[in-house]
């Protein structure tokens, strides 16, 4: 089978489906897709909100819950342990397959009728504010993650303790504004970086101990700006270039900006990977356009944040120990052939189904926990089932759904974006293809606009003492303004307030407070990171634009080319693998 070119009905721009993409799609019995991968990447992600939580009430016990669905979202929620009790049953709520409406509206019917958890968050201990978790103990603000202890403000954050405002950060500790970080202790304003401890401010390091200020460095000790000294050279003059306080954090950044500018970038985070595009992937085999994926992961494309044992699955989120899945969101977990499924674990040849656990051969199911044969939350025989599905199927295709926007869903697309539960700015998508409210709703999607708030500002972020030592136990009183004052587009709170934990943990790392809200903070963190995009270009390894150190395996200009996440209008300098290992390994 040749490639073959279409245009995405959301965007109108051309995509190419492959040969190897028309077999995945006959493999999984689904049609080739109609959005190209960037549309079919943001409709995905604004089915999962992450980071917005509200204020709801149980509706079973009447307990009040903070939940991840606003309260007008049109879902019923439970708190999450009544969910997950024996109290009441998703197939209560069964209904009859409906050939005289489109499958879609269907579907979004039932999710009006079907409890749904507050929040995401399995088998935590003492961690009620947090959102799409497992196995948290003590942590607050924490979601996306699993496996962490003593932790809060993070997101994606996997085996760590003691450790506050970090992203995409792995088996770490005592740690704070680290970035897309593994194996770290005793660090903070870290990114990129790996198996580094008692260090602050390094871009792209590996292996280092007691650095300040370092981009590119590997396995080095008792570095300033780069630059070697001895250890008790090392100690004086970090108390001449940083006290701690909040005015020397912005005098380093500017400094280590400026080395920045100066310095090489590997096209792509790629580790113990082969045949593979994307960025940031370890122990990822054939696999193409794949971002954040870790832990044998193969025969994968279009794949976000996902691990643990994967194989040829396309189009998906935060998924995990699966095979054959298709338009997934945190979806997985020792599972095969789910197709169009959110927050549904376990199980096998399901499609279009929504927070069940252990299900087989179900279709467009809500809720359920080890079921077959059922259909929208409706037991039939399996020879019933066998017969209803291709039926369904059909009328999917002979009454698609419509929306706002002109653009059709038949059978094989995702859940229309005009019918999530959520706005665009409470979701995912807004942190990985941000919009303003105005464009956000020419393009047909939800907005909602902040709640007005009650509190009112005790101090203001100018005013908060320079340096920890000055700050006593009032603090934890204060209303403190957020510096953005609610006038960025990072879904800032105005304000906020600090824990006790939080200035426990300030004090220990001798760190200023904050003066940007939680929000704004993720938002900033979110900055650091590339986009999920590639786009093909050459190395620029030429000698001129960097005077190299060491020999390369070529004259003049390089002759590599790869698929890197840097566009071509950014500043940095990019090198293949082969030229920026001989710079810097």
């Amino acid at each position: 089978m040749n490639s073959e070119t279409k245009i995405c009905q959301s965007c109108k721009s051309a995509f190419t489906i492959e040969p190897d993409d028309f077999a995945f799609y006959e493999k999984i019995n689904v049609p080739p897709p109609t959005w190209c991968p960037e549309c079919r990447n943001r409709r995905r992600m604004m089915w999962r909100n992450e980071r917005t939580l509200h204020r709801r009430t149980c509706a079973l016990t009447h307990k009040d819950v903070i939940s991840c669905f606003a309260p007008d979202s049109g879902v019923m929620v439970y708190d999450r342990d009544v969910w997950w009790s024996d109290q009441w049953t998703a197939e209560s709520f069964a209904r009859d397959y409906d050939f005289a409406q489109p499958f879609f509206k269907q579907f979004r019917d039932l999710l009006g009728s079907v409890p749904m958890p507050a929040v995401f968050n399995g088998e935590s201990l003492n961690s009620n504010y947090n959102n799409h978790v497992g196995w948290l103990k003590n942590c607050y603000l924490i979601f996306a993650s699993m496996e962490n202890e003593n932790c809060a403000y993070g997101n994606k954050v996997q085996f760590s303790k003691d450790s506050f405002d970090t992203l995409v950060v792995s088996h770490s500790e005592l740690c704070y504004e680290a970035v897309q970080s593994v194996k770290i202790y005793n660090c903070a304003f870290v990114n990129n970086s790996r198996e580094c401890n008692d260090s602050m401010f390094l871009e792209n390091c590996t292996g280092c101990s007691h650095c300040f200020g370092c981009i590119n460095l590997r396995n080095k000790s008792y570095y300033i700006f780069n630059q070697p000294y001895s250890k008790e050279e090392y100690a004086k003059k970090i108390q001449e270039l940083f006290d701690g306080g909040f005015v020397g954090i912005l005098n380093v950044r500017r400094q280590l900006q400026q080395l920045k500018e100066r310095a090489i970038y590997r096209y792509a985070n790629i580790i113990n990977s082969q045949n593979v595009t994307g960025d940031n992937l370890v122990h990822v085999a054939d696999s193409r356009n794949c971002f954040d994926c870790f832990d044998n992961v193969r025969g994968c494309k279009f794949v976000v944040n996902s691990g643990a044992g994967m194989n040829d699955c396309y189009d998906s989120y935060g998924i995990g120990i699966t095979e054959l899945c298709y338009e997934g969101i945190d979806t997985g977990l020792e599972s095969s052939r789910q197709r169009f499924a959110i927050v549904t674990w376990g199980g096998h040849t399901t499609a279009y189904t929504y927070a069940c656990r252990s299900c087989s051969d179900c279709f467009a199911c809500i809720g359920l926990r080890n079921k077959q044969y059922c259909i929208l939350n409706k037991q039939y025989t399996k020879e019933e089932y066998e017969a209803l599905v291709p039926r369904i199927i059909q009328h999917m295709n002979d009454m698609p759904y419509v929306d706002a926007k002109g653009r059709v869903y038949k059978y094989g697309e995702f859940f229309p974006p005009e019918l999530s539960p959520f706005a665009y700015n409470e979701t995912i998508a807004q942190e990985y293809f941000p919009l303003t409210k105005e464009e956000a709703q020419k393009q047909g999607y939800r907005w909602r606009d902040p709640d007005t708030k009650q509190y009112t500002v005790t101090k203001k972020p100018e005013d908060l003492p320079d340096h920890i030592k000055d700050v006593d136990d009032s603090i934890l009183k204060e209303t403190i303004g957020c510096m953005h004052k609610g006038e960025c587009n990072e879904q800032c709170t105005t304000a906020f307030r600090i824990i006790p934990e939080e200035l426990a943990f300030y004090r220990r790392m001798n760190l200023p407070l904050p003066r940007l809200c939680p929000n704004c903070r993720h938002y900033e963190r979110l900055k650091q990171r590339n986009p999920l995009k590639l786009w093909h270009r050459a190395c620029m390894c030429d000698g001129k634009r960097y005077p190299n150190t060491a020999s390369h395996q070529h004259e003049g200009q390089c002759s590599n080319e790869f698929e890197t996440s840097y566009a071509p209008e950014r500043p940095e300098i990019i090198y293949c693998e082969q030229c920026y290992n001989a710079e810097v390994a």
